[in-house]
């Protein structure tokens, strides 16, 4: 809320009582918002943000990514506009787009130098990813994906209270903490009554060459147990593949075309329907 002084104790109503989401500036558009979330760092959020966005492109949807990771954004370098800055008006930016068509906002549109470090405090950083949402010219956008830094702090709760997410997909990793990652995660989307359409788990497996076997390198997976336990679906594995660290590296992840993600593609598009 606008009156909002963030002092909880003095407060009469608990914020899941009031409606604190902001508005798109004017002329913006934007219908469904998904959040890419996970309770830990370093499980692969945002090439599922990437790789999803790209898919979903593909599809004849129109995509933006809002990378809400202030302090180490890797959606530019992903998509080979790492040297791009977001140009704009007096109180408005315009994002950035890729050469498919994807619409980006990401804070290293904004800064001076990519290299640059954002030492920022919390709320300030959530401010800016309020700002990357109520501030810029998102056009005519059918999916918006929330690329979210690890865990459970500011940013997830900002993006939670003041965007309409839609839906929120939790990624992992098959090693065996990650379960009480996910738990984290699945609890604090189930308080703030974000709906979870399922489970992503990145480097899952590495196909041989030679024989087509699939070797876990990070042992068994769990993720089919998780998923019964918390009452979710799988939506996809994704497995380590040098085909995807190149398509990254390059900068040309909108291009790599991939199958394991068709049935996640699929929950998304049909929020549409």
């Amino acid at each position: 809320m606008a009156d909002c002084n963030h002092e909880c104790g003095s407060c009469g109503k608990s914020c899941g009582e009031r409606d604190m989401r902001a508005k798109l500036r004017e002329g913006s558009s934007v219908k469904k918002v998904i959040g890419i979330m996970s309770g830990k760092g370093g499980v692969g959020k945002s090439l599922v943000t990437s790789l999803m966005a790209s898919k979903i492109c593909r599809d004849g949807f129109k995509t933006a990514i809002l990378d809400a990771d202030i302090t180490g954004p890797s959606i530019p370098e992903s998509f080979g506009v790492g040297d791009r800055r977001a140009e704009g008006g007096e109180d408005f930016l315009y994002p950035v787009t890729t050469e498919k068509g994807i619409q980006l906002m990401s804070m290293n549109f904004l800064l001076e130098n990519e290299n640059d470090p954002v030492i920022w405090r919390g709320p300030v950083i959530g401010g800016a990813v309020k700002q990357f949402w109520t501030d810029v010219a998102w056009k005519d956008v059918d999916f918006m994906f929330v690329d979210m830094p690890p865990g459970t702090g500011d940013v997830p709760l900002t993006v939670f209270q003041s965007l309409p997410v839609d839906g929120i997909i939790i990624v992992s990793s098959p090693q065996q903490l990650v379960r009480v990652i996910v738990e984290k995660a699945v609890k604090m989307a189930n308080m703030m009554n974000i709906p979870i359409l399922g489970l992503v788990e990145n480097m899952s497996y590495v196909k041989c060459p030679d024989c087509n076997k699939e070797i876990t390198v990070f042992g068994k997976s769990n993720i089919e147990n998780i998923a019964k336990d918390f009452n979710l679906k799988v939506l996809a594995r994704i497995p380590m593949e040098e085909r995807t660290s190149a398509a990254v590296d390059a900068g040309d992840i909108e291009n790599l075309e991939v199958d394991y993600l068709d049935e996640t593609a699929k929950a998304i598009e049909s929020l549409l329907k």
